[in-house]
């Protein structure tokens, strides 16, 4: 096989956890770009479905759509029995889905400061971003190495290298204990997700299992002039992400273009984590 023959997939049936979000979408394109068949994973199935639609239509890829709740065990082995049906096999699996909430237009903007911050979205969010990798993990990664090979990709971010810098939340105005920051628990899952990608890459290592973890920065999705500003000062490139850049990476990660790769975290942060 030569080099760019490496990044083909081929026949290869990649799950993708929050399949309908942005990046999910994302991921989706560049497996069917590649000769893949994307294997959706959400709760938004209507999103899911016209995601799925698009796939088959432009890429003729025969993309499946699945309603998955993946905080429940049962949800996640009935979306792995649909999966075996259809194509016999799982060759990727994408941990992608996370709570990741928005910090524009807070009626309340102190809502996630540490000392409000709500136990039940504490649940909720580690429910989603880490237990349910987890448990995904946990189940289809059974499944490969029963069958001797697999990979498994974990979406971490670069607030899982580093601690937010709370002053790019910060609003004129407001008083110290007013002010917004990213909650807590956005970086203890991304963090979370790092440990996890690690465990894993080892524990199944003999199995022939890969696991890696990719951590991107920010990425423009209609933020305001003034966070967008904060931010890419902070930024050696000068710029936020666009949504497509992130593709190629990927495609990389569960690729055998990455063969030689396990337990390994990429950061793709425009450099942010350099200084």
């Amino acid at each position: 096989m030569n080099t760019l023959g490496k990044f083909r997939l081929d026949g290869k049936i990649a799950v993708i956890t929050g399949g309908a979000g942005l990046l999910g979408v994302k991921h989706a394109t560049v497996i069917a770009e590649a000769g893949g068949i994307p294997v959706l994973w959400d709760v938004n199935e209507k999103a899911m479905q016209d995601c799925a639609k698009k796939m088959k239509r432009q890429y003729d890829a025969d993309c499946l759509a699945i309603d998955v709740d993946i905080t429940n065990l049962g949800s996640i082995r009935n979306g792995l029995k649909k999966v075996l049906k259809k194509f016999n096999k799982i060759d990727v699996l994408i941990n992608n889905a996370a709570n990741n909430p928005k910090m524009d237009g807070k009626s309340n903007p102190a809502w996630g400061r540490l000392e409000n911050f709500a136990f039940d979205l504490w649940q909720k969010d580690i429910s989603v971003g880490l237990t349910g990798a987890f448990l995904c993990s946990q189940v289809i990664g059974s499944h490969m190495a029963e069958h001797n090979g697999g990979i498994i990709l974990n979406v971490a971010s670069d607030l899982g290298v580093i601690a937010p810098d709370q002053r790019v939340y910060q609003r004129k105005g407001l008083r110290d204990y007013e002010q917004p920051v990213k909650p807590v628990t956005y970086s203890v899952v991304k963090h979370g997700i790092i440990g996890l990608t690690k465990y894993l890459a080892t524990y199944w290592a003999h199995k022939s299992i890969r696991v890696n973890a990719i951590s991107p920065g920010g990425i423009y999705a209609g933020q305001s002039i003034e966070f967008v500003r904060k931010l890419i000062d902070r930024i050696p490139l000068g710029r936020m992400a666009n949504q497509d850049e992130y593709m190629a990476a990927v495609l990389f990660l569960v690729s055998d273009a990455s063969a030689y790769m396990t337990g390994s975290n990429l950061v793709m942060d425009g450099g942010r984590t350099c200084w």
